[in-house]
């Protein structure tokens, strides 16, 4: 027996999430018609309104509801540091270390040639722009260590050391409250390679 084509329109809409298979759309679907219209609704209003009034900023290029998002228009942040990161979700955990008080960019994503992402579909051209313009002095690259997150990394370096702008990358090494003896070799290697005097 056919389905009837709404229910088929809403089994493929869904599919365009990550991690959503096709099984997976049509038990979402199933549930949210028999089960949860009035969270299917709210989801559906919700969805169409973010739509509507989501954009990116302007300076950082997060998501936001102004042209400047209240982290770029506050006075309180340090302008001198612009620190790199590959998304809003990046840039939230980044924030709740309390570490940081400087200025954003978000990519939106990471080098990938096999994904069909280059250098225009992450905005690189709009990071030189605000990496040269105001008071910034140092950038920090705070991509994720993986193949697409170290070539993303390597790239951006190489784009603002032309400009002559002084460019750190987040260290990388033994997690808080690890132990030697669980850290695998390559973790290990690299958070020698990174030490640094203590006294």
């Amino acid at each position: 027996m056919n389905s009837p084509a709404s229910l088929e329109q809403l089994i493929a809409a869904l599919r365009c999430l990550p991690g959503v298979g096709p099984k997976s759309a049509v038990r979402m679907a199933y549930y949210l018609l028999q089960r949860d219209r009035k969270g299917a609704s709210a989801l559906a209003q919700a969805l169409d309104i973010a739509l509507q009034v989501v954009s990116h900023c302007e300076l950082c290029n997060t998501f936001s509801e102004t042209p400047v998002c209240p982290m770029c228009a506050s006075g309180k942040r340090e302008d001198s540091m612009l620190c790199v990161v590959e998304m809003p979700t990046d840039m939230m955990l980044m924030e709740q270390t309390q570490a940081y008080n400087g200025m954003y960019y978000v990519l939106m994503g990471r080098l990938s040639h096999l994904d069909g992402i280059g250098p225009k579909e992450i905005h690189l051209d709009k990071l030189i722009t605000r990496a040269q313009a105001g008071n910034v002095q140092e950038v920090i690259l705070a991509q994720n260590y993986t193949v697409e997150g170290e070539a993303t990394a390597h790239y951006i370096s190489e784009l603002l050391g032309k400009h002559g702008i002084r460019i750190s990358r987040i260290a990388r090494g033994m997690p808080m409250g690890g132990e030697i003896e669980h850290v695998d070799a390559g973790t290990l290697a690299q958070a020698m390679l990174e030490c640094r005097c203590v006294s």
